[in-house]
């Protein structure tokens, strides 16, 4: 996302300052997730465009994301967007598998991250088919969770959804350029298909059970070979282990590997516009919340989220430093 965006690889973190060395452990069962101590934000950050007047002074806030590179980053955009507001903000970001950082916000052991629309819909809300229009999915989600304590305020451009990919030398040999050209090359030269996917996708309604439906592909078990998100993209640039595979649009490996992606013709997948999802009674509480996020997830598109992950996935760098760094150049934010 989500794509999930909950569906991403594992973000292994570079070694960091001691300020986050105790970042939240987490162990998700079935049933739920049990979440230890996170770390609190430390930062000498204050208002810039944002926070002035520090309206969640006295307020203490805990923002999550799930363990993928982005989700992170989009957790660290929100602590410290209520760190320079005045808030005291905790650091529960990292955990394990979409469930258990919605189950922390929803049952209000967190306050709130940024969630994706299309994982809202179809993986918790259980419908079959996303709707189209970006702006439309993003109301029926916010309408449709209010029921679970849930609110969901304005979502970014950032779309990060599924897409699949393929190295240089094999576009040239097999000239495919959308899913439906990859379907009619698997019925032509069913061992030229061969995918790298994660096994999330590998399992999700929205992922590749749905999308061979959608597309026709009859693919045999020994074409799809799981990994974890990162290997795909390894796997995929080199094209021995798989000639297809699975990626996130807003990827900076995308660009680094020079990895060609093909087109959804056929719009299967979800928009999975990034969005802030709250806890309600956070929001009852503290009202400002929406107004200070608002400008923040107005500004973030497909183009900062490729910059902003391959900062961290491709150069190494910290996801705190990376969304503090982003959050001072927009000028929301500013530090002694």
């Amino acid at each position: 996302m989500t794509p999930d965006p909950g569906h991403r690889r594992p973000y292994r973190r570079p070694r960091r300052t001691a300020r986050a060395a105790a970042l939240a452990a987490v162990v998700c069962l079935l049933g739920g997730c049990g979440l230890v101590s996170g770390s609190p934000m430390t930062d000498t950050v204050r208002p810039g465009t944002l926070g002035r007047g520090q309206p969640l002074k006295g307020a203490q806030l805990t923002v999550t994301s799930k363990e993928f590179t982005e989700n992170i980053i989009l957790g660290q955009i929100m602590g410290l967007v209520f760190e320079a507001a005045g808030a005291t903000v905790i650091d529960k970001t990292n955990i394990q598998g979409s469930i258990g950082a919605r189950e922390a916000v929803r049952t209000g052991t967190a306050d709130g991250m940024y969630e994706y629309t299309g994982t809202g819909w179809i993986t918790y809300l259980g419908h079959e088919r996303p709707i189209i229009d970006p702006y439309q999915q993003w109301v029926a989600v916010r309408d449709a969770d209010r029921a679970n304590g849930l609110v969901w305020l304005p979502s970014a451009r950032l779309n990060n959804t599924y897409a699949f990919t393929l190295n240089r030398a094999n576009a040239r040999k097999y000239g495919v350029t959308t899913l439906s050209g990859m379907a009619a090359l698997l019925k032509k030269d069913p061992s030229a298909v061969t995918l790298c996917v994660d096994s999330e996708f590998a399992a999700r309604n929205d992922g590749l059970p749905g999308m061979a439906k959608r597309y026709g592909m009859n693919l045999p078990p020994g074409n799809v070979h799981k990994m974890t998100s990162g290997v795909v993209y390894t796997q995929t640039a080199q094209g021995t282990a798989c000639t297809f595979g699975e990626v996130y649009t807003t990827d900076g490996r995308i660009k680094a590997m020079h990895l060609t992606v093909l087109a959804d013709d056929k719009h299967f997948f979800p928009n999975y516009n990034a969005a802030p999802e709250m806890y309600a009674p956070t929001m009852e509480k503290y009202p400002e919340i929406a107004g200070l996020l608002a400008p923040v997830t107005k500004a973030l598109d497909n183009t900062v989220a490729r910059k902003l992950n391959a900062q961290v996935d491709v150069e190494g760098e910290d996801p705190h430093e990376v969304a503090k760094e982003w959050l001072i150049a927009k000028g929301f934010i500013t530090e002694k």
